[in-house]
């Protein structure tokens, strides 16, 4: 059970959730939720957390809502892959689910995004999977070339000898 907010409907898990959201969001000069308050409780801004958490939910609607974590949002991590012993199942070479999957993208809703917001979560979705591909760390070979060929740079010097 939570708190709808009574402007924007988003759900909040308890009553001190809903107010900070309420003050927020209003302090980010958002009207709706800022007027609300002006008009619901005076004196909002003069309130702490708990004095405001204290009489939100006499105007907010109660309701019920699934709490979403990265083990209820399709992840396919724990459905197959191994035990590394640490707390968790993973596979390594499934493909991602959950956050990067385009189907349960879609089913945590955009809300009220607009076209370039979406192409904006679009292309940050699309270049996270492209990092989660290509995350392979570089080569000792090649490290120790690179150090090595410092080395030699560092050794060629002036040019000056010590031989007399």
């Amino acid at each position: 059970m939570g708190y709808a907010c009574p402007v924007c409907d988003v759900p909040q898990r308890d009553a001190e959730h809903l107010a900070n959201h309420l003050a927020f969001t209003a302090m980010l000069r958002h009207e709706e939720h800022e007027a609300w308050l002006d008009e619901q409780i005076p004196n909002w801004s003069e309130r702490g957390p708990k004095e405001l958490a204290g009489v939100v939910p006499d105007h907010a609607e109660e309701t019920e809502y699934d709490e979403v974590f990265e083990d209820t949002v399709g992840s396919t991590h724990t459905e197959r892959g191994h035990q590394h012993g640490h707390g968790h199942q993973h596979d390594h070479d499934s493909s991602p689910g959950g956050f990067f999957d385009p189907g349960s993208a879609a089913q945590r809703g955009s809300g009220s995004m607009n076209a370039e917001a979406q192409q904006v979560l679009q292309e940050a979705q699309e270049l996270t999977q492209q990092m989660l591909e290509t995350d392979e760390p570089e080569s000792d070979s090649a490290a120790n070339e690179e150090s090595e060929s410092e080395v030699d740079d560092a050794e060629v010097g002036d040019g000056d000898t010590d031989e007399e």
